[in-house]
């Protein structure tokens, strides 16, 4: 094994280096039901902006949701997992309800909102009373389940503060959201509710592994014993 091939190795080991770990980017695709995960569910988005702005409000919200049916019966079809279909499917259903019901294209976008302003007071709250839930997230995805993390206090510091940074993106962008969503700004919120989707969600991620990695590779030989 080369020096590089045995440093990729320790790259995906998890905390205790007990045993290896998938890359990272292939845990984040799984996490969003992969690329094609990805791509699927930004297709109705895309479908009720484009139809809204070329056509009306009906229109939009029939080939918006007409397109989420579609995709959850190709993956019904081809025997694949539908968790993320059936999801995408609920919020796109619930967005074209709520709109149909007051005839306004941008109350599509409002659960959403709703649900990332929740998300990020969940943040919030977790890491005061020290439960953060980035820690906990790691040790679903990253840890096999383990949380010796909490054992750590240099790592729940960590986690707390990484918490808090993903509670304060979120917050700004679902703000600038509920901006163009008060400003009737129809048009520009779908194209922030995309762009402000999927690549927070994904940078964050990158820049949790990297500090975490980072300050489990720092900890001093006691607290690595301590953690053994």
């Amino acid at each position: 094994m080369t020096s590089s091939q045995r440093a990729a190795d320790e790259s995906t080991r998890d905390p205790d280096g007990e045993e290896p770990l998938p890359p990272f980017g292939e845990m984040v695709s799984q996490q969003l039901g992969g690329w094609r995960g990805l791509v699927e569910s930004s297709i109705p988005v895309v479908v009720f902006v484009v139809v809204n702005i070329v056509w009306e409000l009906n229109p939009a919200l029939i080939a918006s949701v007409g397109v989420a049916l579609v995709i959850g019966g190709i993956r019904l079809a081809q025997r694949r997992p539908v968790r993320h279909a059936v999801n995408g499917l609920f919020g796109i259903g619930l967005g074209a309800l709520i709109a149909w019901r007051t005839g306004e294209a941008r109350d599509f976008y409002l659960p959403g909102i709703i649900q990332s302003y929740i998300f990020a007071a969940a943040l919030l709250i977790s890491a005061a009373v020290r439960q953060p839930l980035v820690g906990w997230g790691w040790s679903v995805i990253m840890a096999g389940g383990k949380a010796e993390w909490r054992e750590d206090r240099r790592l729940m510091r960590t986690f707390i503060w990484l918490t808090v940074v993903w509670a304060v993106v979120w917050i700004l962008k679902v703000s600038a959201q509920a901006w163009l969503y008060w400003d009737k700004q129809d048009d520009l919120l779908g194209v922030a509710r995309l762009v402000l989707g999927t690549p927070p969600y994904v940078l964050l991620a990158l820049f949790t592994v990297a500090v975490v990695r980072r300050v489990t590779r720092d900890r001093p030989p006691a607290v690595e014993n301590a953690n053994a």
